[in-house]
């Protein structure tokens, strides 16, 4: 299954595990197109921009100074420091802000570090600390746990706390609608704590130009909105067209695995331009112990030789990827014999979950 956007909440995972169905997404095509936005609704939420267009239209001149402040010389904390985060950090300090981060995985605090940006010890933390506070978290956490309601009521409430009063304490979240709820957002603008916010994602969203659908921030001025607008650029939407394909491309010709959702950072393979005369053994299974023993010894049977291989286990999914380059193809009745010797030897009648041969 092939998702053209870097976002599975709509996607079964658990289950299409189960049936072997390997999920794949593009985690990178769109990057620079949100980070554009993030900059945008930066600039004008520390301008105050929306509500003077509103103003405008209104027949209202407002050149107050009032809550409008340069971003430079601010501190942007940042809620996760992947593809998009990384490089929303570059834009800013570009800018001439301060960056500061969170992030639970001790290799994306290592590369943080690396680039002089400030780790917070806690989401607290970051939030406490930071003028700006833009939000770029997946669905689950490190650990395979839901980030829902990952930003809550007390912590949107921290933003700016430990910064002067004259902090513009902005909210931004590009990322996942259900990473807080409408209501905490609206009672922290409403008490101050945050001053302004911009959400390009909502709890619950429509289709493309759907109809009916409800803002629930659709009276309060403070809070910008834009419909889930972050990728869709006349550039992103072909990038994403090409990667996807090329993905797809690499797993139908040479038994390939790169942005599968079940191990976003792991690519599988074996080789670009395995010679003429070879296959590849592409099968997802159990992670049952003795699957893998009784899938190496149905090659070995079949009087293949595996000439290299590769294997991953997707945990917490419980199912595991291998990719053996053989000498020569297997035929049908050898391919079945996978499925009934591993049954046979693990006791797990759905042990193995996929078997795909791919024939120079």
């Amino acid at each position: 299954m092939q998702l053209c956007a870097i976002g599975d909440d709509s996607v079964d995972k658990a289950a299409a595990a189960e049936l072997g169905v390997l999920v794949f997404n593009d985690p990178v095509s769109n990057g620079r197109s949100v980070v554009e936005l993030v900059v945008g609704h930066l600039v004008g939420l520390s301008r105050r921009l929306y509500e003077s267009y509103d103003q405008g239209r209104a027949g209202v001149w407002d050149k107050s100074s009032t809550d409008r402040f340069e971003i430079q010389g601010k501190v942007l904390g940042i809620y996760g420091l992947g593809n998009i985060g990384r490089a929303v950090a570059k834009v800013a300090e570009a800018l001439g802000m301060k960056v500061r981060f969170f992030d639970s995985r001790a290799l994306a605090r290592e590369v943080g570090v690396e680039m002089g940006w400030e780790a917070a010890a806690s989401p607290e933390a970051l939030f406490a600390g930071a003028d700006v506070v833009t939000v770029h978290l997946s669905a689950t956490d490190v650990t395979g746990q839901t980030n829902r309601s990952r930003l809550n009521r007390e912590l949107l409430f921290l933003l700016g706390s430990e910064r002067p009063e004259s902090s513009p304490r902005l909210f931004i979240n590009l990322s996942r609608g259900f990473l807080h709820s409408a209501e905490d957002l609206l009672d922290a603008i409403a008490a101050g704590r945050v001053r302004r916010a911009a959400v390009d994602v909502f709890p619950k969203e429509p289709g493309k130009n759907g109809p009916g659908w409800e803002n629930p921030y659709a009276h309060e001025p403070r809070i910008a909105t834009t419909p889930h607008i972050g990728a869709a650029t006349q550039e992103a939407q072909p990038r994403i067209a090409r990667r996807v394909a090329q993905t797809q491309l690499d797993l139908s010709h040479h038994g390939a695995v790169r942005d599968c959702v079940f191990s976003p950072r792991t690519r599988i393979s074996m080789t670009e331009d395995h010679q003429s005369g070879r296959a590849v053994l592409f099968v997802v299974h159990a992670t049952t112990r003795g699957t893998k023993k009784a899938l190496d010894d149905a090659i070995y049977e079949a009087g293949a030789d595996n000439l290299r291989s590769a294997h991953d286990d997707l945990e917490p999914w419980g199912v595991a990827v291998d990719v053996s380059l053989l000498d020569r193809p297997l035929s049908e009745p050898q391919l079945a014999a996978i499925v009934e010797h591993t049954t046979r030897l693990t006791g797990d009648p759905n042990a193995v979950r996929l078997v795909r041969q791919v024939v120079a």
